[in-house]
């Protein structure tokens, strides 16, 4: 359909070579911002003790 454009092929790779860089930018994106910890009443840190320990 296309036959062999050697501008339409070059245009393609340099598409998807930017669209895996920026999907490498944001899993470094992702991998370097500290994860959210689940907050539990009144944004309270929650704890993962059990009501028991805290007893001791």
């Amino acid at each position: 359909m296309f036959g062999n454009d050697a501008d339409f092929l070059l245009t393609i790779h340099r598409t998807h070579a930017s669209e895996l860089q920026a999907d490498a930018a944001a899993d470094r994106l992702a991998r370097a911002l500290p994860r959210r910890q689940p907050r539990g009443w009144l944004g309270r840190r929650h704890h993962a003790a059990r009501a028991t320990d805290a007893r001791r």
